[in-house]
């Protein structure tokens, strides 16, 4: 219940900055998302041994790249697209969870992340692809059916990656989670593993396809 109304005050708030307000709002609402996460990762980093310059750049690619990607989505492709990332991906996380829950017999990543499964994951997959094909109709008309269908598919499918490789970072640091900022899901990498794997690749097919 807590992870629910948790989602339910927070995603109100960031649709919103993005829907309505200019997109430097956007910027520096993702400039605040990685300050608090470049915070988390500092201290998962430091608790699983790794530290000095290696920390420091892979801190760089790890949510630099893909945070930024996020700052100039919002200035070069506009709200509509920052959105249907978002979307997506919350749609696959959550199709994820609650599909996992219902129908998950067969391990994913046993080592890494128990509770996650083949068919939770099948069902974010669908979600996603389905979401993207949808919403993307209007507010990415330029990409064919087939191709919307296809992005969607590997979003999701980067971030079941994403989430996979933040589990393993905990796992090494010896923590369920990055901290216990937001009540029933952790912390902001909590929240944003899946979009870090996925925005890079997002931007650079928005990108391809504006030219």
């Amino acid at each position: 219940m807590t992870r629910v109304l948790s989602a339910a005050a927070l995603l109100p708030i960031v649709v919103g900055m993005v829907w309505f307000l200019p997109p430097l709002a956007t910027v520096g609402l993702v400039g605040l998302v990685l300050v608090l996460a470049a915070v988390e990762y500092a201290r998962l980093a430091r608790a699983a041994g790794i530290g000095g310059r290696l920390a420091a750049a892979a801190g760089v690619i790890y949510l630099g790249l893909p945070l930024g990607s996020m700052a100039a989505l919002a200035v070069e492709a506009g709200r509509e697209a920052v959105l249907l990332l978002l979307s997506t991906i919350v749609v696959s996380d959550t199709a994820q969870y609650y599909g996992g829950r219902a129908l998950g017999r067969r391990p994913l990543a046993p080592v890494i992340s128990p509770h996650k499964t083949v068919e939770g994951a099948v069902c974010g997959v669908l979600a996603a692809s389905t979401v993207f094909t949808l919403i993307g109709a209007w507010w990415m008309p330029v990409l064919p059916t087939a191709s919307r269908v296809g992005l969607g598919a590997t979003l999701a499918l980067l971030g079941i990656g994403g989430d996979l490789f933040e589990s393993r970072l905990k796992r090494a640091s010896g923590v369920k989670d990055a901290s216990n900022l937001i009540p029933g899901h952790g912390g902001i990498l909590d929240r944003i593993d899946a979009l870090l794997f996925a925005a890079p690749v997002y931007y650079a097919v928005v990108v391809a396809v504006a030219r």
